[in-house]
């Protein structure tokens, strides 16, 4: 007896045009999340490292424009490769508390840190320095300079990197990984350049350097976790604009004297 020919139907001929459409947008979907992994940390050691001794003006352009590639190019594939539309949730209530409550935490918490042990103890001697000529060399010689600097990370760059870690990387890993390895890996990107940041100032043999960046690294996780619970940046990104807040002003209690105060 013969086989009989298998005939296709119309659906069947659909499904699997549609299947092989997908297979270049799954490849694609990991080269741009393995670049938005990785890319953050190759600009911060090209700045903190590579080019540390280039002249400030040289090394302030790569920074600005390795950040500009950064945070642009989350919009950029999604629209443009993704094809879809960008849009914005409203947070729960619980996700605005959870981000205000952690905030305020994690400021007090390192406000009594640096005060009642770290600067008494002079773990921030070595470092007090290097933070200065850093931020002179961006032009910062005056102490309301630092403190507009510290405006603008502690609003605006706490907003583009919950845009860029939780809004992009984490949730675009939740759609290929399960919850815990999405809030894992992603926790550890934004770890990762923080690392390099940290050892340029406490040097790469000094245990703040870790153990800074693994309270970064939880910092992470929790943002991460009240974006998924709330649906939106408000929460993390309030969250992350007090902790930028007390980073600043830690910072600025260590060069203050050089500005005059």
């Amino acid at each position: 007896m013969k086989d009989q020919p298998v005939v296709e139907s119309a659906d069947d001929d659909h499904l699997k045009r549609k299947q092989l459409l997908m297979l270049p947008q799954r490849e694609a979907s990991i080269v741009a999340l393995t670049f938005a992994w990785v890319f953050p940390t190759l600009v911060t050691f090209a700045y903190f490292v590579w080019m540390h001794d280039w002249p400030a003006k040289f090394q302030l352009s790569t920074y600005s424009v390795g950040k500009t590639l950064q945070f642009v190019f989350p919009v950029f594939y999604v629209l443009l490769i993704l094809q879809q539309r960008i849009t914005l949730s409203r947070s729960t209530a619980n996700g605005i508390w959870l981000g205000l409550g952690f905030g305020i935490l994690v400021l007090l918490l390192m406000l009594a840190l640096f005060y009642w042990w770290l600067k008494p103890q002079g773990f921030f001697e070595q470092p007090t320095e290097k933070i200065y000529d850093k931020v002179a060399g961006w032009g910062f010689t005056a102490a309301w300079q630092f403190l507009l600097l510290g405006l603008f990370y502690s609003l605006a760059h706490s907003f583009l990197e919950e845009y860029y870690w939780r809004w992009f990387v984490f949730d675009h890993l939740t759609r290929k990984v399960s919850l815990t390895n999405a809030v894992v890996i992603s926790s550890i990107g934004f770890m990762a350049h923080h690392v390099i940041l940290l050892a340029t100032f406490f040097g790469w043999t000094s245990p703040m350097t870790y153990l800074f960046s693994i309270g970064i690294a939880i910092g992470g996780v929790v943002w991460a976790l009240i974006y998924q619970l709330s649906g939106s940046l408000l929460g993390p990104w309030l969250s992350h604009l007090l902790v930028d807040a007390a980073i600043f002003l830690i910072g600025f209690d260590l060069v203050r004297e050089r500005f005059g105060w």
